[in-house]
């Protein structure tokens, strides 16, 4: 029947249309400012990580520093001693939740089409009357990162960069690489510079917490039982 080979066609549209989409690349976008003073005619850069009195043991910016240590590198930095360093870098982070509301138009069809649905009903594919709305809500998290260095004999800042973006991803450990990386990505950038940051998904050094097993790998051996806890 014709009316099978138009579904066919539109079957197989709806199928290309979704293998297009699913090539496409999502990126983290960042938007990044910078205050800068920095002198380009530094042939050594040797810096140390600095922190106030109530972080020394603090383990989450132990693991932020490495992650700004690794993109400091790129740059030629090279991080020594405290007392052998140039400069002093210090860091500050946070994150912040947000609730965003966005009202969605929903449509009434009193009138239902053939088994095949919309838009093959006499009134179109969005009814015959005006849209009502309803408001969906979502959780938005912004994260920030800044890197602020100074000169460790003289004190003087030289360079202030904050970088900072948002989206649905609730953990800042796994939005740190990709606001180091923004951060740092076009160094030293000018005095008051504001720019926006894309870099793919997957692509800020960050990694998936998943692991592919090879085909027909045997699975993990069971633990052991541990005995029994006494009753207390």
């Amino acid at each position: 029947m014709n009316i099978d080979r138009w579904t066919r066609r539109v079957a197989l549209l709806f199928v290309a249309l979704a293998l297009q989409l699913s090539g496409c690349t999502t990126y983290v976008t960042t938007q990044v400012t910078a205050f800068s003073d920095w002198s380009g005619s530094d042939a050594t850069r040797t810096y140390a990580f600095t922190r106030r009195a109530d972080q020394q043991n603090n383990l989450e910016l132990s693991a932020y520093e490495r992650i700004v240590a690794n993109e400091l590198a790129v740059h030629s930095f090279r991080e020594v001693a405290r007392d052998d360093a140039r400069y002093l870098v210090e860091l500050a982070y946070g994150i912040r939740s947000d609730i965003v509301s966005v009202p969605q138009p929903v449509y009434y069809n009193p009138w239902p089409g053939p088994y095949w649905g919309r838009p093959f009903d006499p009134w179109g594919p969005w009814g015959p009357f005006p849209a009502t709305y309803v408001t969906d809500t979502y959780p938005v998290f912004t994260h920030l990162l800044g890197i602020r260095i100074t000169e460790r004999v003289s004190g003087r800042e030289v360079y202030n960069v904050t970088a900072r973006n948002f989206g649905e991803e609730s953990s800042l450990v796994r939005a740190m690489p990709y606001l180091a990386r923004s951060a740092l990505l076009d160094f030293p950038l000018a005095n008051g510079a504001a720019h926006t940051v894309k870099i793919p998904l997957g692509g800020g050094g960050a990694q998936a917490n998943e692991v592919s097993l090879p085909a027909g790998a045997p699975p993990a051996p069971a633990a052991p039982a541990s005995a029994p806890k006494a009753a207390l």
